[in-house]
């Protein structure tokens, strides 16, 4: 079923909930097919394809509202399936705020191609998918280190969506990945095994990087944790590797949400137009890159994707606020979620970073650990090497890092010019001064 059919097919599903009784409704269709190659040791360990094809119906009646989702798509299957959701939405508490979005939000979508399909995904055969595989695992068995074993994979999918509201909202969206990389374990005394990965994903199979390049940093990655240990507690100088980054961001980005912000579960309530962070941190949402990965046209409301600045330099702009929270809050429905978040890089780069710092900690993950949306408290353990006079000289694990979001974010100094590419979060390393780091 192609996505003409699928749109032809939503709108009946919705003409047929309206006669059935249903104030309102949206379904959304999709189908998608996935394919997995992992190898281990020199031997396959995964093959794996999936396809899928569902149909999502959301039902608004007398002030209730209630989802349903089938894989069964015949019309012979889904006439019963419409009278059901309908007849159990009957059973649901009022909610007056739950409706679909006013028309006027979905005005305004941009027509431009977003390039989040590549057209040659069909030519890919399974001796391709398999020889990437397996190249990238052999490129890290040839890697200098005392190897113990290498897990390599490659992945690609292929999506398609539509989305029809009754109300007068009609879209459809098409898009395709391709992942690949590697895992290896190394030995370290006589129990030791760190370990450490590098993986791309990308949305066009040609952008894939060198796969000879991903097997080899797998294992320099893993071996530059042989050795590693506790430091002394005290305060450090703090560069976070751009992979890693997400999780500092990611539990400021929590606090922005509108549901996070109606139930008092947000340190950032109120806040806008207020500092929340360094001068350094400027945060733009933009779904309208061209090639991006969280590039979109319209949200799971509908309503139209524009570019908005959420930070800038630091001072808080704006919310992530779907039109269900809108309402209950009584603002303006921004968007429920985040699209390409760029976090507006610097001029240096990672080693320039590094070779500034006398004294500091380079994190390049974190283990476990937690924040508390409603405070900005946080604790998180680390990974990653310390720093002597602009120079890494030991593996370090099992720190703690913790602290308040509003305060951290505070000691941001510096930002590194290399933006991750295999994210839709386009974060750079980052330079913090003084944060204090537990040890032994």
């Amino acid at each position: 079923m192609n996505n003409k059919e699928q749109l032809e097919l939503a709108h009946w599903v919705v003409s047929e909930a309206i006669k059935k009784g249903a104030d309102q409704a949206a379904v959304d269709i999709s189908n998608s097919r996935q394919i997995d190659v992992e190898f281990r040791d020199r031997k396959m360990q995964t093959l794996n394809e999936a396809t899928s094809r569902s149909l999502s119906l959301t039902v608004y009646a007398k002030n209730r509202f209630s989802n349903h989702s089938t894989n069964d798509i015949r019309k012979e299957a889904l006439t019963p399936f419409i009278e059901e959701a309908i007849g159990m939405t009957a059973y649901l508490g009022e909610d007056i705020h739950r409706t679909l979005p006013d028309p006027k939000y979905y005005e305004g979508r941009s027509s431009i191609d977003l390039d989040r399909f590549d057209s040659s995904y069909g030519d890919v055969v399974s001796d391709e998918r398999i020889r990437i595989a397996r190249e990238v695992e052999e490129a890290a068995l040839a890697a200098e280190g005392k190897i113990i074993s290498v897990t390599s994979g490659y992945s690609d999918s292929r999506s398609e969506s539509v989305k029809v509201h009754s109300n007068g909202f009609e879209g459809q969206s098409s898009s395709t990945y391709f992942a690949a990389g590697a895992e290896a374990t190394v030995a370290d005394g006589e129990s030791g095994r760190p370990s450490d990965y590098d993986w791309s994903v990308v949305l066009h199979k040609k952008d894939l990087p060198s796969l000879e390049k991903m097997g080899r940093e797998a294992v320099r990655r893993a071996m530059a944790k042989v050795g590693q240990a506790k430091m002394e507690s005290g305060t450090y100088d703090m560069i976070i590797e751009n992979r890693s980054a997400t999780r500092l961001v990611g539990a400021m980005f929590q606090c922005l949400q509108g549901r996070a912000l109606q139930q008092k579960r947000s340190y950032l309530e109120g806040k806008i137009g207020e500092k929340i962070a360094s001068e350094k941190l400027t945060v733009i949402d933009d779904p309208l890159i061209v090639g991006g990965q969280g590039s979109r046209l319209y949200d799971g409301d509908g309503i139209a994707a524009k570019k908005r600045v959420i930070i800038d330099k630091g001072v808080l702009k704006s919310y992530y606020i779907d039109y269900y929270y809108s309402r209950k809050l009584g603002m303006e429905p921004t968007s429920g979620g985040s699209s390409n978040v760029i976090i507006e890089p610097g001029e240096k780069t990672l080693e320039q970073l590094i070779a500034q710092s006398k004294k500091g900690i380079l994190v390049t993950g974190f283990i476990g650990g937690n924040s508390n949306t409603a405070t900005g408290d946080f604790s998180y353990g680390i990974i990653g090497q310390l720093i002597e006079n602009g120079k890494l000289v030991k593996p370090v694990n099992e720190m703690n890092l913790s602290g308040n979001l509003t305060e951290i974010w505070e000691h941001l100094v510096e930002m590194g010019n290399d933006p991750y590419p295999n994210s839709a979060w386009l974060r750079p390393s980052m330079f913090f001064r003084d944060i204090f780091f537990s040890g032994v």
